[in-house]
């Protein structure tokens, strides 16, 4: 009971800190950043560590560079993701641009459903927001629920301020092919660890195997949607810029792990693009392929 009150009184902070525009929580941002890695030194070793194993060809100096801007953008995402909660239609649409957009749009008119693969790069949350915009079609984003159900309730209510729905990862396929014969965009982040007795595939990825999951692979080659990368382009503070990139029309014609490569391949050529705006701090290689039994 006690937990439940603080968490309820922590989510109207948030609600309360939302209210604020965004060059004022930026200036929180720039405290939260010495916090966290002066102060605080959250995760940075699991950050130097994943970096140094996704880029032994830089030096340490480099690398350096990289983990102190993906702390400082670490900052600015928290910052950015609360404001997210009351942020208005034009804010959004003024901070992320979706200059090919029509790649979606079409698809859709044609009567074609459209599943986008993304990434935690970026903030992912604008731009679902983003995508909520821009449609006229149902859209269902997969999740995975939190174990604090007024936290959950309070970030799944944001996700859906424009109409999108929450759909559970347990439920997904059952929803998924429930509106087969419906017009729909499903939305999965697809970058996250997979539980050790479900890795499964292992791929090169960042320069070391990594375990994948294959689930958008089963459930397009099932309902054979449209499948799209979303590719985020870090601007400037607070901007993006979307793109989206089409994997395949036709899901049942592709071979086995074929969307799944297309899907990393895309990913980590965002990454190495522009490093700083991963999740670095999330300890992606928890096991290798030796570990599985």
């Amino acid at each position: 009971m006690i937990n439940k009150g603080l968490s309820r009184l922590g989510v109207f902070f948030l609600y309360l800190m939302s209210l604020l525009p965004f060059w004022i929580l930026y200036l929180i941002s720039d405290f939260l950043f010495v916090v966290i890695y002066y102060i605080v030194g959250y995760r940075r070793k699991v950050v130097q560590e994943n970096l140094r194993n996704a880029f032994p060809e830089k030096s340490d100096k480099e690398r350096h560079s990289i983990e102190k801007k993906y702390f400082k953008y670490l900052a600015d995402l928290m910052v950015e993701t609360v404001k997210m909660v009351t942020a208005s239609e034009k804010s959004i649409s003024k901070r992320i641009s979706a200059p090919n957009a029509h790649v979606v749009t079409d698809y859709l008119k044609q009567g074609k459903s459209v599943m986008l693969a993304v990434g935690h790069y970026g903030n992912w949350e604008m731009s679902a927001l983003k995508v909520s915009l821009l449609l006229d079609k149902r859209l269902l984003i997969v999740y995975k629920p939190l174990t604090n159900n007024v936290i959950n309730d309070f970030f799944n209510n944001m996700r859906t301020r424009f109409g999108a729905e929450m759909v559970a990862m347990k439920n997904v396929l059952r929803t998924i092919v429930k509106a087969k014969d419906e017009t729909i965009m499903s939305v999965f982040v697809a970058d996250q660890t997979p539980v050790k007795h479900e890795a499964t595939y292992f791929t090169t990825f960042l320069n070391q195997p990594t375990a994948f999951f294959l689930g958008i692979e089963k459930i397009a080659k099932l309902t054979n949607p449209v499948v799209i990368f979303c590719d985020l382009q870090y601007k400037k503070r607070g901007h993006y810029e979307y793109k989206a990139i089409t994997l395949t029309e036709n899901p049942k014609e592709t071979t086995e792990y074929e969307i799944t490569t297309a899907y990393v391949t895309c990913l980590e050529n965002m990454i190495k693009r522009d490093p700083p705006y991963w999740l670095w701090s999330h300890r992606r290689w928890k096991f290798k392929p030796e570990d599985i039994i």
